[in-house]
């Protein structure tokens, strides 16, 4: 395995932005793979908070930085400091990659496309799937534009709190791809009404994430076999929700498969190298699992 072991004056910076990073996977990954494909490049978390994210991307311009991932909270706030979008993050309205071009900044959106690969690697197709989402958030955005492009029935179901982004995000969709998509507060009876006849559940929210493990977004009763449960938390690796639904007799998918793909395919666009996806996944995985212990 080609090895980088020394930072010099050519080595080209990638790196995270959001705001806590701590808990990411990202590094781990992504330095793994930069030593494996034998590349001069690092890749390091920055805390940014929103008051200072407009000067966190001057900041990219000013130190040359190739690309930059962005998470929580910055995924949507982030696309007006920006040159231009792809069509897909444009579509989404969130960005979680940006490539750095000789300053001119480029925003992408690769949780779409991670999140399909997950279901085509598992031979789940989401055309004409009833599908419901949990949350209305960066991540639900993308994975809801990513089901309704390829022809899902969607519903989307989020707290009270933050019931006008679900509904801002299915009138959205239902304009874009001119097709009806329900917004509903999330509640145990719109849960039960909706899953009745879904064929796909993915939960997009931060609910059963490390440290609350014991929580669930859905009560275990209203899993079943013939349900797909796609939970995009990745930490802990098999959280309260996919232990319910493999004991309901649902095909489970984790969050972590999704967290590769997206990482992978920002490398690739970074580097113009194909990504190691088996050893990025082999990466995080050690890590979720030292945390677990």
């Amino acid at each position: 395995m080609a090895k980088i072991i020394s930072i010099t004056g050519k080595t080209k910076l990638c790196g995270l932005i959001g705001d806590p990073v701590e808990h990411t996977m990202s590094p781990v990954m992504h330095n793994a793979a930069f030593r494996e494909r034998g590349l001069d490049y690092i890749y390091v978390p920055f805390r940014v908070r929103g008051e200072a994210l407009d000067k966190a991307i001057d900041g990219m311009r000013a130190l040359n930085i190739r690309g930059l991932n962005v998470t929580i909270p910055h995924k949507v706030a982030v696309i007006r400091f920006l040159d231009r979008l792809d069509r897909l993050a444009e579509m989404i309205g969130a960005v979680n990659t940006i490539v750095n071009d000789d300053g001119a900044l480029t925003g992408y959106n690769t949780d779409a496309a991670g999140f399909l690969q997950v279901l085509l690697d598992r031979s789940i197709e989401p055309e004409g799937k009833s599908v419901v989402v949990l949350g209305a958030g960066g991540a639900a955005r993308a994975i809801c534009f990513a089901l309704a492009d390829k022809g899902s029935s969607l519903a989307i179901l989020n707290r009270r709190l933050e019931f006008e982004w679900a509904r801002e995000l299915a009138g959205n969709l239902s304009r874009t791809f001119a097709t009806e998509v329900e917004a509903l507060e999330l509640n145990e009876e719109n849960l039960a009404g909706t899953l009745a006849g879904a064929d796909i559940l993915v939960n997009a929210t931060s609910v059963g994430m490390t440290p609350g493990i014991n929580e669930t977004p859905v009560s275990g009763k209203l899993l079943r076999p013939g349900l797909v449960v796609f939970d995009i938390v990745y930490n802990p690796i098999r959280t309260r929700l996919l232990r319910e639904g493999e004991m309901a007799g649902a095909q489970t998918v984790g969050g972590l498969d999704m967290l590769v793909w997206q990482g992978a395919l920002a490398f690739e666009k970074w580097t113009g190298v194909k990504a190691p996806v088996d050893l990025m996944r082999e990466e995080a995985s050690r890590m979720l699992q030292g945390h677990e212990d």
